[in-house]
């Protein structure tokens, strides 16, 4: 979880966000919740992968993992960890979305985040 915190918040600097900042904070959380998640239910993925984009005003966070199984989003449906996910991407006028992953048959969730001015 830790090389994945770090990897993201070293994208800060070429992506425009400032690393000390509340947004980057809660970018950081939100990998970490979704690493956790593949810890506890991806157990037999044997890597996760995490990216960072940055398009159109829009930062969005992706972890994929060889779990194919998607993770329910509906609200009252997720546990702690993905409610959470939701919470701090709403707060940044953003969401949550999974898909199968394209490049193998696992999944992919996505987490949209608005970059604050």
């Amino acid at each position: 979880m830790r090389q994945a915190r770090e990897a993201v918040a070293g994208r800060f600097g070429e992506v425009g966000v400032a690393p000390s900042s509340a947004f980057a904070d809660a970018v950081l959380l939100v990998v970490s919740e979704l690493i956790v998640n593949v810890l506890r239910h991806a157990a037999r993925s044997p890597v996760a992968d995490v990216g960072i984009t940055v398009a159109a005003g829009r930062l969005v966070v992706s972890v994929a993992d060889a779990e194919p199984h998607l993770p329910e989003l509906e609200p009252g449906a997720t546990g702690a960890g993905l409610q959470l996910v939701a919470e701090l991407a709403a707060e940044y006028d953003g969401d949550v979305s999974a898909e199968p992953a394209v490049d193998h048959g696992g999944k992919v969730v996505l987490v949209r985040f608005r970059v604050p001015s």
